[in-house]
């Protein structure tokens, strides 16, 4: 059974630091697409940054501040959270998926993780 598990989310207050771990297990993720999105409650899904072979890529909002790394060996996706501001409040999911065109696609994900929650307070 695969499963996704983010840890490390929290409260911090702005201008802190955080870093989300995704611990992935069931199968090898080595060639899958890794990333993360947040969503708040009645707001849309938002994409936040990708890895995988080919590259990936970083969501705007979050560019300079937030960096994105996996360890194939460990089947793990890390997303250093630096600079953090009160809008990056969110739901933190971690997500995996095969052959992902368009990594700001949520629907092109196969896994999703349960979500982490990130609150900063200004």
């Amino acid at each position: 059974q695969v499963q996704l598990v983010e840890s490390g989310g929290g409260l911090v207050q702005a201008g802190g630091s955080l870093r989300l771990s995704c611990a992935a297990s069931g199968r090898t993720f080595r060639g899958y697409t890794m990333g993360w999105f947040r969503q708040v409650p009645g707001k849309e899904r938002e994409f936040v940054a990708a890895t995988s072979w080919s590259g990936g890529g970083t969501a705007d909002s979050v560019k300079g501040r937030f960096t994105i790394s996996r360890d194939n060996a460990k089947n793990t996706v890390y997303l250093q959270m630096n600079s953090l501001k009160p809008e990056d409040t969110a739901v933190y999911y971690c997500v995996a998926g095969y052959r992902v065109v368009v990594v700001t696609t949520d629907s092109q994900y196969d896994y999703w993780g349960q979500g982490t929650q990130v609150t900063v307070s200004s």
